[in-house]
């Protein structure tokens, strides 16, 4: 069957018609979002009253071609249709894998069948073509902006104000699993607040429950390096250090895609590319690279086109040097000094601020 680049649009469009495939492959290195989907078909396609007869979810590797057989060929139970879940499909022994294939020949139409590989697993070509074929790639920082707005809206039932969504991701960053958990958190102290209304979450809500402030973010920590603002980057290491699930080789990575970007910016206006061109150019540089800017990277352009001017391609070479040897004293070295580390980073960065000609 042909692939989709869309999986979540495929999988909605099957729900709203009720006209499900009978294989799905579930592949893509965003688990949350293949869990998501996998969660969708089930209460979708199987009658909750009947779901404890005609519902199966098995591990692969725990399966004999036997019991790949049995679930394979049993019939719905006072129903029109049952689902299968087979997670970690690759994981499945040879004899089991061919009674998997033998089946995928002729799948059944009164079954669901849902094949599920996890994150960092290489793609099997062979079920790829005997089914829907669905791959969960993480999404974009621009896409993770309005999966928080939709997540609140539909899931939580509550509004999110946009300062609030972007305080939110600069907190917790990309990750959909801990977005989810941080958002109901917040939904719940909206709902808290405002009894009587449809709840909102604000920026003061996400300051409350995520313990982050506007200012302290280690998207406010990039922007000052950008600027070569020592006296408001220092303060801030300790800050952004000091938030969940940050450490100083994330903020290092962080650093060395704004550093990369930037010149690579410095490179295309010495080669005449004028400023207003700029934002376009950073968005295809990170769309190529795939480089996590620690925000959207929209904003990320925009930020950088502000600041480009105050690098020399001699600041920006300095600036990798300080990178490469931070993110190395960083991994030979104990947490304890983490912080130090980050710190003189900091001071060296802010140091290579581009001297004008005399």
């Amino acid at each position: 069957m042909a692939k989709e680049s869309s999986p979540l649009r495929v999988v909605q469009a099957a729900i709203q018609s009720r006209s499900f495939a009978p294989v799905y492959y579930l592949h893509g290195d965003d688990d949350y979002l293949k869990d998501g989907a996998v969660r969708d078909l089930l209460e979708a396609s199987i009658d909750p009253s009947t779901r404890d007869f005609n519902c199966e979810i098995r591990r692969a590797s725990e399966l004999d071609a036997e019991a790949v057989s049995s679930l394979l060929s049993t019939p719905p139970m006072l129903a029109e249709k049952r689902a299968v879940v087979f997670r970690d499909v690759t994981a499945l022994k040879k004899a089991a894998r061919q009674q998997l294939d033998k089946y995928l020949k002729r799948p059944a139409s009164d079954t669901l069948l849902l094949l599920v590989s996890p994150a960092g697993t290489k793609v099997d070509a062979a079920i790829a073509a005997a089914s829907e074929s669905l791959e969960f790639a993480p999404l974009t920082p621009e896409r993770v902006r309005r999966w928080i707005a939709h997540h609140a809206t539909t899931v939580l039932a509550v509004n999110i104000a946009d300062d609030a969504a972007q305080l939110l991701q600069q907190a917790v960053g990309n990750d959909l699993h801990q977005l989810a958990s941080e958002l109901d958190k917040c939904a719940s102290y909206a709902i808290g607040v405002d009894r009587d209304v449809r709840a909102t979450i604000d920026v003061d809500m996400v300051s409350a429950v995520v313990g982050i402030r506007r200012g302290e973010t280690v998207t406010d920590l990039l922007d000052a390096v950008a600027r070569h603002d020592a006296a408001a980057a220092v303060p801030l290491v300790a800050h952004v250090l000091g938030q969940p699930k940050v450490t100083a080789v994330q903020v290092v990575m962080m650093l060395s895609t704004q550093a990369f970007a930037l010149s690579f910016g410095r490179a295309r206006r010495d080669a005449g590319i004028p400023t207003n061109r700029l934002p376009q150019e950073f968005f295809a540089f990170l769309k190529e690279t795939g480089g996590y800017p620690g925000r959207p990277w929209s904003e990320a352009s925009s930020a950088w086109t502000k600041v480009t001017e105050q690098w020399s391609a001699a600041a920006c070479e300095q600036a990798l040097v300080l990178l490469l040897e931070a993110d190395i004293a960083l991994k030979e070295t104990t947490v304890s000094n983490a912080e130090q580390i980050l710190m003189s980073l900091v001071l060296g960065l802010c140091a290579t601020r581009r001297r004008k000609a005399a």
